[in-house]
């Protein structure tokens, strides 16, 4: 069993209290990693080292030099993706095919990112007052602290590092308790590409004795969040108290929106994907499924004859389709809401239980799992499931799709069916949700950014925008004139 350390300005060393727990593998329910418990002195030195880093090596660092240092780190990440993978998988359970594309893609977020550091400009403002020049530059906030969730640490990480150190910021990363072993591979890629002692350090541990003692930390400038909304509530409040900056990437209720002109082979696909790849353990998940009143019936019965024919089983056999859930309180949880949605009136027409014994491990599987008859007043509809779960819901038309599609808290995605142009641009700008996919569902990129509207979120992570999260914008003022006025006479 590997017993991994904490990651602090560039050397894995024992957390002050000497205590780890078990990481578990999902799929055998056994434990296979050690992972340091980190407390408030684990995180006095994680920052310590963060803030030295602003001021020495890193500091000093051109932009064009931290790009080329980026790029490095990108590389190896490229040249170690296969065992990068394979520990996260491992660790959340998530398909090894699945894992394997994302981590590949996180080199390329550092390819991007590499490539913008020396291309943040400021401007010279043609400003209103006599003899004064005026620019405007950007400087790097600090120390950044990213919290991440245990269905994606190592991409969910990435939008947040590439970036921010892009700007020039230093970081200090607490991954979910549940899945904390790939960041600790990742960390010493850091150090091989050269990265300065102190720029990016990872710290593991419990939420009450890690994650808001780093959160509220009086060095932290601002507090990188992905997760559930109560969870970024409580991050929110907490970075109050210092008045940081957060960005906040939460959850989703996404609507998947299916009209009669659709070519309905590809909605039954994008549906498909949409809710059960990566088991609908994703906050961009289409869990609700709005489909227009003429094609419900059709499209129902195809969904059903292809989820009942997923291969479920071990993620790390290239032939599965579906793997466990990750963790045992998210298991209990999609139980739960199965039961839930079955005593609110919805019916189950595919999937709906657990599974367990032999080709499913330790039995952390549930089926996937199609709800109809589903109202959107229901809490299967309304709450995030987080699980192989699909809500269906019947719509009129245009005004009736957008009225339940919007009719939820949250705001981070949502997906548009349809032959028409016309229907498609309305759809888009109609629908709150921060981003809309017409004909296709859970495209990202590093190009472009991702958040959510109302409780899905604040900020935006990818693209442009993602480095000016983790900018501070600097007016300076220049007087050409030699003699400054007395602040007392005045002139007529």
């Amino acid at each position: 069993m590997k017993n991994y350390q904490l990651f602090i300005n560039n050397e894995y060393v024992d957390p002050v209290e000497k205590e780890w727990f078990d990481s578990l593998d999902p799929f055998s329910g056994e434990p296979w990693a050690k992972i340091p418990r980190a407390r408030q002195a684990d995180v006095d030195r994680a920052v310590a080292a963060a803030k030295s880093a602003l001021d020495g090596d890193w500091g000093r660092l051109s932009a064009s030099e931290r790009g080329a240092l980026l790029y490095k780190v990108g590389a190896l990440i490229e040249k170690n993706s296969e065992r990068l993978a394979e520990v996260e998988s491992r660790d959340n359970g998530k398909l090894m095919s699945e894992v394997l594309g994302q981590v590949k893609y996180v080199a390329k977020y550092f390819y991007y990112y590499a490539g913008l550091a020396d291309k943040i400009e400021g401007s010279v403002v043609p400003i209103d007052k006599p003899k004064v020049f005026n620019y405007v530059k950007y400087e790097p906030m600090g120390v950044i602290a990213s919290i991440t969730p245990w269905n994606s640490s190592l991409l969910l990480t990435a939008w947040k590092a590439a970036p921010a150190l892009c700007a020039g910021n230093t970081m200090v990363c607490k991954p979910s308790e549940f899945t904390s072993a790939s960041l600790y591979d990742l960390a010493e890629l850091f150090t091989e590409a050269g990265i300065p002692a102190g720029v990016f350090n990872v710290i593991s541990g419990f939420a009450m004795e890690a994650g808001d003692p780093l959160v509220r930390h009086p060095d932290v400038a601002r507090v990188a969040f992905t997760g559930g909304d109560d969870g970024g509530r409580k991050v929110y409040s907490a970075a109050a108290d210092g008045l940081k900056r957060v960005s906040l990437e939460l959850g989703g209720k996404s609507p998947n929106i299916v009209f009669d002109d659709a070519n309905l082979d590809n909605a039954v696909n994008g549906v498909i994907t949409g809710i059960f790849s990566a088991g609908g353990q994703t906050c961009m998940a289409g869990s609700r499924l709005l489909l227009q009143e003429s094609i419900h019936d059709e499209l129902v019965e195809r969904l059903v004859e292809i989820t009942k024919s997923a291969k479920i089983g071990d993620p790390s056999d290239s032939s599965t389709q579906i793997g466990p859930v990750a963790t045992e309180p998210q298991f209990q949880k999609v139980l739960s809401y199965i039961n839930i949605a079955k005593e609110e009136g919805a019916r189950c027409v595919a999937g709906g239980n657990r599974l367990s014994g032999g080709e499913y491990g330790c039995g952390q599987f549930v089926e996937p799992t199609v709800f109809v008859d589903v109202t959107n007043d229901m809490r299967i509809a309304q709450e995030e499931v987080f699980g192989p779960v699909l809500s269906v819901i019947k719509f009129k038309d245009e005004e009736d799709a957008l009225r339940i599609g919007n009719d939820i808290r949250f705001g981070l995605a949502a997906g548009v069916w349809t032959s028409s142009l016309h229907r498609a641009m309305l759809m888009a700008d109609k629908l709150k949700a921060g981003t809309v996919w017409i004909n296709n569902y859970r495209s990202t990129s590093y190009t472009t950014p991702f958040g959510g509207f109302k409780h899905s979120g604040i900020g935006r992570e990818g693209g442009i925008e993602a480095v000016k999260e983790y900018l501070e914008a600097k007016s300076v003022w220049i007087s050409s004139d030699l003699e400054m006025p007395s602040p007392f006479i005045r002139k007529y």
